[in-house]
């Protein structure tokens, strides 16, 4: 059976997600981890030297002007990750999705020139993240803050990692056993929420920097 975009949401409604051995693979295999990764939206964890990145804007943030190109960078080899699970079966899947409403990107700028960001997909209430890059210094992790802040402010109820990792552990991301997280999943997929696109004032932003946990 040909994987479609329909079928794809039906896979994430159900808690299950496709990922390929390597970039050249053209196979997808469903994954359906025993502990599932989330990132609670109420107990984001942000670095003090993050805080200070993020409070002088150095990068600018958009959302969903260059979704093709944030899979492109999310596919590209890097320092720790010489080899991608996005084989172009993904990125021609994932962008139908963004052309249907259901697939966001957050993408970090600098001089016009994109250097980092993520993407993920929305369904009801829940957003799934699927993967980051950075061509600069923190522009995932800076992506990443402004994804949790639109999401609060958007009334969603689950973010997704899939898996947790010591680095998306430093931001507050815990593991929970398969079966809580379909009840989380359950609930969140049911609940309606619409992904706030638009701009982040300063003020907005340090508001909501005031109600995380800052670590060292």
């Amino acid at each position: 059976m040909q994987l479609t975009p329909d079928l794809l949401l039906r896979a994430y409604a159900i808690g299950i997600f496709p990922m390929a051995e390597s970039r050249l693979d053209p196979e997808l295999h469903w994954i359906d981890p025993d502990m599932r990764g989330i990132l609670p939206l109420d107990g984001l964890h942000v670095p003090r030297k993050l805080r200070r990145r993020l409070r002088q804007r150095q990068l600018q943030v958009r959302c969903n002007t260059a979704f093709h190109d944030v899979i492109q960078g999310c596919a590209e080899p890097a320092e720790n990750r010489p080899d991608t699970w996005i084989n172009p079966v993904i990125e021609r899947l994932y962008n139908q999705l963004h052309e249907m409403g259901f697939a966001h990107s957050v993408e970090c700028w600098e001089d016009e020139r994109l250097v980092g960001g993520l993407y993920g997909v929305a369904l009801g209430g829940a957003f799934f993240g699927e993967s980051m890059f950075s061509r600069t210094s923190d522009a995932s992790k800076v992506a990443l803050v402004h994804l949790v802040l639109r999401l609060r402010r958007s009334g969603f109820r689950l973010l997704d990692t899939q898996f947790n990792t010591p680095h998306l552990s430093r931001f507050g991301v815990v593991e929970i056993p398969r079966e809580d997280y379909r009840k989380l999943l359950t609930k969140a997929v049911s609940a309606k929420a619409e992904f706030y696109s638009g701009f982040i004032s300063s003020s907005e932003l340090e508001s909501f920097l005031q109600s995380t946990t800052q670590t060292s």
